[in-house]
């Protein structure tokens, strides 16, 4: 049984994630933390800080704010704790701290818990690949209003997973208001749509003259996240100090 402490798990994905591990039998919380406590009646105790908690665990299962970063990779640094790192819109330092810790313990970071996500990586780098020298790209991503960074950390990896096919990679264009003149070959665009409660909506339009392919990818409910986030809780439990994201847990389910 592989016992999970959640951090962030009185957040709208924390309760997603504290509903589905019921229905598995591999896996319990152990604990919780959130700096609301009391907002929700959890079936394991919930404590105010990552340093209060007494039980032990196994893997740390983390849906709260990038903020928090320097706590986190502190606590499993000390603790020797496995991290599977679900929040997004890190900096540059951020990802630098990341990588420096996972040098001593096992973390998975993703811009996208998705399976089916991480797959359409792959497919936008094969599609890259065979049309970069006759198709524009775009990338148009949709999210609920309440999300606070834009472009989504989904289309920044989607952006990147293309540049990394291409021979010439593409300068990113965000949005392109006020701008003038014609659009040139060397861009690749990413808007950012908010609005409703949109889960996640991405598509990538590989435009050329006289077809147009576009790879779309769909999340219904907050749910395909949390079943992400388990896959790779199961993935990184026994794994060395390393680097890891989903592109390597959707890798292991195919092998």
């Amino acid at each position: 049984m592989i016992r999970i402490l959640l951090n962030g798990c009185n957040g709208r994905m924390g309760q997603v994630v504290s509903g589905m591990v019921k229905d598995d039998e591999g896996i319990t919380i152990a604990a919780g933390v959130d700096t609301t406590p009391d907002k929700f009646i959890n079936d394991y105790l919930v404590y105010p800080t990552l340093n209060a908690v007494n039980e032990k665990t196994d893997v740390i299962v983390d849906f709260s704010n990038p903020k928090g970063l320097p706590i986190l990779l502190a606590y499993g640094m000390e603790n020797r704790i496995p991290m599977v790192i679900c929040t997004t819109g890190h900096s540059p330092e951020d990802k630098e701290n990341i990588k420096s810790a996972s040098e001593k313990v096992a973390i998975l970071t993703s811009a996208n818990m998705s399976l089916g996500v991480n797959l359409l990586l792959s497919l936008v780098k094969q599609a890259a690949k065979a049309l970069e020298e006759n198709f524009d790209i775009e990338i148009i991503e949709k999210h609920h209003n309440q999300k606070m960074d834009s472009p989504s950390g989904t289309a920044l990896a989607i952006a990147d997973s293309i540049n990394s096919a291409l021979k010439e990679k593409k300068e990113y264009v965000y949005g392109r208001h006020s701008k003038t003149g014609k659009r040139t070959f060397q861009e690749l665009g990413i808007h950012a749509i908010r609005g409703g409660n949109i889960v996640g909506d991405h598509s990538v339009i590989f435009a050329g003259a006289g077809e147009v392919i576009e790879i779309n990818h769909s999340a219904l409910s907050r749910d395909v996240f949390a079943v992400g986030a388990i896959r790779a809780v199961k993935f990184l439990y026994d794994k060395d100090p390393g680097l890891y994201n989903m592109s390597d847990v959707v890798s292991n389910a195919t092998a």
